[in-house]
Parts: structure tokens; sequence; C-alpha cells
């Protein structure tokens, strides 16, 4: 059974694996080594990926537009480690697909994501990863 990874790259962005009812998240405020053993304990070798495709914006400064890259190549590269194919979508896309163009307000996520999944317990926090490998699951990966 195929795992759907969402990765909600931000920085109180999260990781989500779905397969089948299961659910598991982990907020990417968790240290590097947390979210390398999240990574390894979902079953790697039947899992995709997708990654929110995002950037540094104008007004961030350069400390924190650092710390975003860096943790946005740590992702991708923990995903390669682990032989895990991953696929980038803009959040104008995945928003797009699953009816939820935010422009900014993280409610409107956060409301369809619970429609979707009215089991879980939905917070901002993981929302758009949820979404996100939602999204993957129904229009990137044909597994």
């Amino acid at each position: 059974m195929t795992v759907f990874i969402g990765i909600d790259p931000g920085k109180s962005g999260s990781i989500v694996a779905l397969c089948q009812n299961v659910i598991v998240f982990s907020k990417l405020s968790e240290t590097d080594h947390d979210i390398a053993e999240f990574i390894e304990s979902i079953d790697y070798i039947d899992a995709v990926a997708t990654i929110e495709n995002v950037h540094s914006m104008p007004s961030q400064g350069v400390a924190s537009s650092f710390t975003f890259g860096t943790s946005f190549g740590f992702l991708k590269g923990l995903l390669t480690g682990y032989k895990i194919p991953y696929k980038l979508v803009t959040p104008q896309k995945w928003q797009k697909g699953m009816q939820c163009l935010t422009k900014g307000n993280k409610n409107i996520s956060k409301a369809a994501a619970q429609r979707l999944f009215p089991r879980i317990k939905i917070t901002h926090a993981n929302a758009d990863a949820l979404l996100i490998a939602e999204y993957g699951r129904k229009f990137l990966w044909n597994v």
C-alpha cells in the first residue's frame, strides 16, 4: 500500500503521511533528527512525497530566508537519502486543485482539511500538509 507524504515546509508547517485510513504527522519545528526518525518510521519503500514549492519573499529578512532555504534543502535531501520520490507543487496549484484558494487566510485551508478528514484534529500546523498529501494522491502520483 502506498504512503502519500505531504510537506508544508514553512516555519510552522508539518509533514504528514497518509496510508488508507491511517494519518500520522509531525511538526517541522522538531529537530532534524526527529524529522529523520519520522521519515524512517514510515514504510518508505512504498512512499511518495509532495512538497509545497515555496521560495523566499522580498519582505523576509536574510537570516529567515537562509533558515527557510536550509530547511527546504534538508527535507529534499532526506527524501532523496531514503529514496522516496518527490514532486514539487506551488501553493496556487494545490490550493486550486483542492478547491481552497486561501489568499493567505489559513482558516480556509483548515476548513477544507476538516471536511476531508473529519475524524482528525485539524490545526493550522497540519492542515496544509494534509491537503498537499491529498493533492499528491489525487493528481500527481499514479500508483
